[in-house]
């Protein structure tokens, strides 16, 4: 019984939908019906023995018969033996008289006589309208499509943004952190509109635009979601790539309607993403233009600061493309604030996984600082999908919480990808162990390098190993002495495998691209080299008119190739320093290669019991 009482019943809701569609459904079925049941019945109509009139009425005169159906001019007799028969008579004649008329006792016969007449009458009338009525539900259904897609010609110069008010976005200030600045400058925002008359009073005016300008993930959607559940005022979103259409001038239409719109609710909010999408440099004459795009875009500044100013009517945009954008778009009177929103410092890192961790259990373990600390460069954006990966990989293993090793691997995944267990042969795990503990050794004894947190060889990605080495704390400046050193730690890889197996791989291929990059900008842009300080790349210039175009590279042929010969000086010069270290700590990097064989994996604690604990610098 208990069983029984724990068994629950799944009752599917049934909904029935009069459309168009279901209409005609059910008069097919209907009419199917009714051509199977005529089918039938003239099946058994031909199974059943006919005998003439006389025959029958003998029959029954002799007793022979109980019971008679008359259907119209047809007569189906039941004999008292159980068996049947069939047989007609003129339509116009009645049976029951024809059996007075042969002195036959009605009461000893059953006579049933089923009248057809309306029935039939009620299916010729269907079969001669039902053809009329589905022509007529046919052009019906033909002159809604027409009007649909009327309407929706007549629609593409309608604004497709979306209004948001204040109870319907749940997403406020106190959820967004790492971008003080940027969320304090909106902050204002809201409040003038809030409180006009504070600031109108001190002559004051409504800015007009605010622009976002940083790397994806790092939080300028989310800001704007902020706004949408601050203010208390219509937030109208849309997407740059909106506006877009294939015929011409839908775009500036959609523009137009929007402000309308806006006005209309004022004071109100328009915010756009991507804002990049319509709002690019317009054509210095030189190469051909999207007319469709710049027609958009023109309509947005007349819209911003034209002769008739949009008042009361902020327009917030968000772009990660802030150096294409036209020099019209980002002057004072449309865009009056151009916030950077950059990846979070230690402090903003640590406050926003505070607020992802809500909700989420953690165990002791978790040190906070330290998963701070430990994701240098990592957007607001990864934050959240590391915390989320944490606790994805927390469950799989059945545990009811989350723990700094959770995190330890979901930050790593978020980076590099999940592990590739890859079958591999005994010479290619020692190859990768060496090249991996090449790094490491060359990191450890450079004096301004960060320590290594984490060795491994188990693939992720792309690569057969990965070496870690996070910042330590935030940088606003790179020396060419740390260049340097970066330069020689990414050589340290093929420096292991020349020495240890007089032999060298594919592996550094990606290590190489790296320094060279590395070595270029040096030469070509920061001038750390022994050219001088000359930027020889080529550069983005701005006319006074507005028109940016990237004007070509300059540089003779023979200054070409000294900067050539610099690069190639530089990498050299950092693969032979990667060498002496190596060279010189051979017996750790033997060490650190038996133990990453036979673990897999170290972390910075492990390797530093290994190697010793990194000199300090001034």
């Amino acid at each position: 019984m208990a069983n029984n009482k724990n068994q629950k019943i799944k009752i599917r809701e049934f909904k029935l939908n009069f459309n168009l569609r279901n209409i005609f459904v059910f008069i097919f079925i209907f009419f199917f019906l009714v051509y199977v049941y005529r089918s039938i019945g003239s099946q058994i109509k031909q199974v059943l023995p006919e005998k003439s009139l006389t025959t029958i009425v003998q029959e029954a005169k002799q007793g022979k018969i109980k019971k008679v159906d008359v259907i119209d001019n047809r007569i189906i007799a039941y004999y008292k033996d159980d068996k049947l028969a069939v047989t007609y008579k003129e339509t116009t004649d009645s049976f029951t008289k024809i059996l007075q008329d042969n002195k036959i006792n009605l009461n000893a016969i059953e006579i049933n006589v089923k009248d057809t007449q309306s029935s039939t009458g009620l299916s010729n009338l269907l079969g001669n309208l039902l053809p009329t009525i589905l022509m007529v539900a046919f052009f019906i259904f033909l002159f809604r499509q027409a009007k649909g897609a009327q309407d929706s010609v007549f629609s593409f110069g309608q604004s497709r943004a979306k209004r948001f008010s204040k109870s319907l976005t749940k997403t406020k200030f106190t959820d967004v952190a790492g971008v003080d600045e940027a969320k304090k400058e909106l902050e204002e925002v809201v409040d003038f509109l809030k409180n006009p008359e504070k600031y109108k009073k001190l002559g004051a005016r409504t800015p007009k635009g605010v622009l976002l300008v940083g790397p994806s993930g790092c939080g300028k959607t989310l800001l704007a979601k902020a706004v949408a559940g601050e203010a208390n005022v219509p937030f109208f979103s849309i997407a740059g790539s909106e506006f877009m259409e294939m015929l011409v001038g839908i775009g500036a239409a959609r523009v137009r309607d929007l402000f309308d719109n806006a006005k209309k609710s004022a004071p109100a909010i328009i915010f756009i993403d991507e804002v990049d999408a319509i709002g690019r440099a317009r054509s210095a004459g030189m190469m051909p233009s999207h007319d469709e795009r710049e027609q958009t875009l023109n309509q947005i500044l007349v819209e911003m600061d034209g002769f008739t100013p949009s008042e009361q009517v902020v327009v917030i945009a968000a772009t990660n493309r802030g150096d294409l954008l036209d020099t019209a778009l980002l002057r004072p009177g449309r865009f009056d604030r151009r916030i950077i929103v950059d990846f979070p410092d230690i402090e903003g890192r640590k406050a926003i996984v505070k607020i992802h961790a809500r909700g989420k259990p953690f165990d002791a373990t978790v040190n906070w600082d330290k998963v701070a600390k430990r994701t240098v460069g990592y957007s607001g954006a990864d934050l959240e999908n590391m915390l989320n990966e944490a606790a994805i990989n927390a469950a799989r293993a059945v545990r009811e919480k989350i723990s700094m090793e959770d995190i330890e691997e979901a930050a790593t995944k978020v980076k590099l990808g999940p592990e590739k267990k890859r079958l591999q042969s005994d010479l290619d795990k020692k190859l990768t162990a060496y090249h991996e503990a090449g790094h490491a050794i060359v990191s450890h004894f450079l004096p301004h390098t960060d320590p290594v947190h984490r060795i491994s060889i188990v693939s992720r990605g792309m690569a057969l190993g990965y070496t870690l080495i996070p910042p330590a704390k935030d940088k606003l400046h790179e020396t060419k002495t740390n260049l340097l050193e970066k330069i020689s730690v990414m050589m340290g890889g093929r420096a292991a495998e020349q020495i240890i197996f007089d032999e060298v791989t594919t592996g550094a291929a990606n290590d190489f691209d790296q320094a060279t990059n590395i070595a270029k900008a040096m030469v070509i842009e920061y001038g750390m080299s022994d050219l001088g300080p000359i930027n020889y790349g080529p550069t983005m210039d701005v006319t006074e008119w507005g028109k940016s175009y990237f004007e070509q590279s300059s540089v003779s042929q023979e200054m070409m190739a000294k900067i050539d010969s610099e690069v190639k000086k530089i990498i050299t010069s950092c693969f032979d320093r990667a060498v002496d270290i190596i060279k010189t700590k051979k017996n750790l990097l033997d060490k650190t290669a038996e133990e990453l064989i036979k673990k897999e994996g170290l972390d910075g604690d492990e390797f530093v019991k290994i190697v010793g604990k990194k000199e300090k610098t001034s």
